[in-house]
C-alpha cells in the first residue's frame, strides 16, 4: 500500500471546469446528494475547498453555510454574487472551534492534498458529535482510474494525483469513530472526451450502474460521527477479610498424671 503523504505539492483546481468533464461530475454528485440535504439538521454547514463550494446545497435546511479555501482559490468565490461566506485558510488548518460544525463537505480534496490524513482529521475536529461528513473523490478501480496507467495521460490533471480507494477512506473514517451510512458510485465512464448521453454509451452506463456498481468513476460517501459517552468505572468494593490468627504448633506442656500417696 502506497503512503498517503504526497511527495510533491499537488495542484488543487480552482473550479470544476479545470477537470475533465468537471461539470458532468458536479451534476452527478448534486443528483446523488439531493435527497440527503433535507435529512441534515443543525446551524452551520462547512464546505472545504473550491470544489466543495460549487456543490448545490440550496435544498439544505441549514442556512448558515461557509466555504473555507486557500487564497489561490478564493478570488472566484468572493466575486460571486449571492455567495455564502468565505474563509481564507489552509485546508489542513481550519480557523474554527472544535465541535462547531454540523455538516462538512469534503469534495475531491483528498486527491489534491499534500497530507490527506491531516485534512480529514481537521474536518473531524470541527464536526460536532453526531454530525455528518460528506466525502467525494475519484475511484482508482474504475475506467477513469485506468487513465493513471496510460503513458500519455498519467502526467495530466487529475490523473497525475494520488487516488484513494473508497475502502481505504472508509478505514480512515472507521478509525475516527464514523459510521458509513451511504456509499454510492456514479459515472461509469472514463471521463475522457465528451460524455455521450445517448446511444451505446448511455446503455453501457445503465448496465454498469445495475451490475457493476463498485466500478463507478466517482464515489460519494456520507458518514456520521459517533461518539460513545464515557461512563466512569466504579471501583469494586472489597470486603475486609476476617482476621484469622495463624496456627502454630502448640507449646502447652503435656499433662502428666500425678498419683497422690495416701497414708
Amino acid at each position: 500500500m502506497k503512503p498517503a503523504l504526497a511527495f510533491r505539492q499537488p495542484h488543487y483546481p480552482d473550479s470544476w471546469k479545470n477537470l475533465p468533464n468537471g461539470e458532468v461530475i458536479l451534476s452527478a454528485i448534486d443528483k446523488t446528494l439531493q435527497p440527503w440535504w433535507q435529512k441534515f439538521f443543525g446551524y452551520h454547514l462547512l464546505k472545504i475547498g473550491a470544489l466543495s463550494h460549487d456543490i448545490n446545497t440550496q435544498g439544505s435546511s441549514i442556512k448558515h453555510q461557509v466555504t473555507c479555501c486557500s487564497s489561490k482559490n478564493s478570488t472566484n468565490i468572493i466575486m460571486e454574487k449571492g455567495s455564502h461566506a468565505c474563509v481564507i485558510a489552509e485546508l489542513d488548518d481550519l480557523p474554527l472551534l472544535e465541535h462547531s460544525v454540523d455538516v462538512c463537505i469534503l469534495s475531491h480534496a483528498l486527491e489534491f492534498s499534500l497530507d490527506p490524513h491531516h485534512v480529514i482529521r481537521e474536518a473531524n475536529r470541527v464536526i460536532i458529535p453526531n454530525g455528518y461528513l460528506v466525502v467525494t473523490g475519484f475511484n482508482p478501480f474504475s475506467l477513469a482510474g485506468m487513465n493513471r496507467w496510460l503513458p500519455y495521460r498519467k502526467k495530466q490533471t487529475p490523473w497525475n494525483e494520488h487516488f484513494f480507494t473508497p475502502g481505504r477512506v472508509k478505514d480512515w473514517l472507521h478509525l475516527m469513530g464514523y459510521e458509513i451510512i451511504a456509499d454510492e458510485r456514479v459515472l461509469h465512464t472514463s471521463l475522457v472526451g465528451k460524455v455521450s448521453r445517448h446511444g451505446v454509451a448511455k446503455c453501457w452506463r445503465k448496465f454498469a450502474g445495475n451490475y457493476f456498481t463498485s466500478l463507478g468513476s466517482v464515489y460519494v460517501m456520507i458518514a456520521k460521527k459517533r461518539l460513545l459517552p464515557l461512563s466512569p468505572i466504579k471501583p469494586k468494593w472489597q470486603i475486609r477479610a476476617k482476621f484469622n490468627p495463624v496456627k502454630v504448633p502448640s507449646m502447652k506442656v503435656p499433662k502428666t498424671h500425678f498419683t497422690s500417696k495416701t497414708k
